[in-house]
C-alpha cells in the first residue's frame, strides 16, 4: 500500500542504513533459535533475502522471528489494531532486490532490470505460507513488487507499486477500485484494481480469484508487461523489488512465510 506507510518507512530504512551494522543481524550458521525482530527492525536469511518487520502504520508492539536463517519468518507477537477501512498497521515481509536502500545480495539487488525486458519466463517466484493466526486476525497475504524511474533509490521508489493478493481475512480489500475482473494471466485468474498515489503509476492489484497459501510459480515478467499494457507503468521503468507477506490490520501472530524464492534467468 501506499499513503502513510511509506512516510514513516522512509525515514526507518534511513536511519537503517546509517547503523546497518548494529540494525541488521545476520543468522548463524548454527540452526539455534533466531533473535526476536521487533518494530522496524531486519534480518538477512539463506538465498541472500532480508527480512523485514515493516511496523509502518502502528507503534504497537509487533515482533517476527527468522526461522533460523532460512528464507520465511513467523509473527510471534502482534499487537496491531487497525480499523479494517484504512490503511494496515505493518507488511512484515521478505524481499530480493533493495527495499528504501537496503539492500539483499544478488539478483535485483545488484542488477534492477527494466520492464521492457522482463519478457515472460525472465523473472519469477514462489512462495508459502501458513495462515494459523489468532482469532479475529485481520490481514492480506500479498506480494508488493516495485517499479522504480530509475535504477536505484534510496526511498520510496517513484514508479508503480504491483500488489498480489493471495488471499484475505476480514472485510478489507485492495486500495482503490477495480478497473477489470475475471482477467486470466499465466494460467490464474485476478480481479485487477487500481488506485492513484504519489507514485507515477500508483498501486495496481491483482487479487487472486481464488484464496491460495501457495504459489510454486508466479511469472512476476508476466504481471508486469500486463500493467504496462493497462499504462500504469513504463517499459523504460526498473524492477528494484519484490516482496512477499501479511497486511496486517489486526493480531496476526501465527501468520508466516515458510519458503520464498526470486529467480532471475
Amino acid at each position: 500500500m501506499l499513503n502513510a506507510k511509506y512516510q514513516l518507512a522512509i525515514s526507518a530504512a534511513l536511519v537503517m542504513a546509517a547503523t546497518a551494522a548494529a540494525s541488521v543481524a545476520v543468522a548463524p550458521a548454527a540452526r539455534a533459535a533466531s533473535p526476536q525482530l521487533c518494530h522496524y527492525r531486519t534480518a538477512r536469511v539463506s538465498g541472500g533475502y532480508v527480512v523485514q518487520n515493516n511496523e509502518w502504520g502502528s507503534s504497537a508492539l509487533e515482533c517476527l522471528i527468522t526461522r533460523a536463517g532460512l528464507a520465511g519468518f513467523t509473527v510471534v507477537r502482534s499487537a496491531i489494531a487497525r480499523r479494517s477501512g484504512g490503511a494496515p498497521g505493518g507488511y512484515p515481509s521478505i524481499y530480493a532486490g533493495c527495499h528504501w536502500g537496503l539492500c539483499a545480495t544478488d539478483g535485483l539487488a545488484s542488477k534492477p532490470q527494466r520492464v521492457a525486458a522482463l519478457m515472460p519466463g525472465r523473472l519469477a517466484s514462489h512462495v508459502a505460507v501458513t495462515e494459523r493466526a489468532h482469532p479475529g486476525s485481520v490481514y492480506d497475504v500479498a506480494y508488493d513488487i516495485w517499479v522504480n524511474q530509475s535504477p536505484r533509490t534510496r526511498g520510496e521508489p517513484n514508479g508503480t507499486e504491483i500488489m498480489v493478493w493471495l488471499g484475505h481475512q476480514g472485510k478489507v480489500r485492495p486500495a482503490g477500485a477495480i478497473v477489470a475482473r475475471d482477467v486470466t494471466i499465466g494460467g490464474r485468474k485476478y480481479d485487477v484494481w487500481h488506485a492513484r498515489g504519489r507514485a507515477a503509476g500508483g498501486t495496481v492489484t491483482y487479487e487472486l480469484i481464488r484464496h491460495v497459501t501457495a504459489l510454486g510459480h508466479l511469472d512476476v515478467g508476466r504481471l508486469i508487461q500486463d500493467t504496462a499494457r493497462r499504462r500504469y507503468t513504463s517499459p523504460r521503468w526498473y524492477l528494484v523489488s519484490v516482496e512477499a507477506g501479511f497486511e496486517i490490520w489486526r493480531g496476526g501472530a501465527g501468520l508466516a512465510v515458510t519458503q520464498f524464492g526470486v529467480h532471475l534467468q
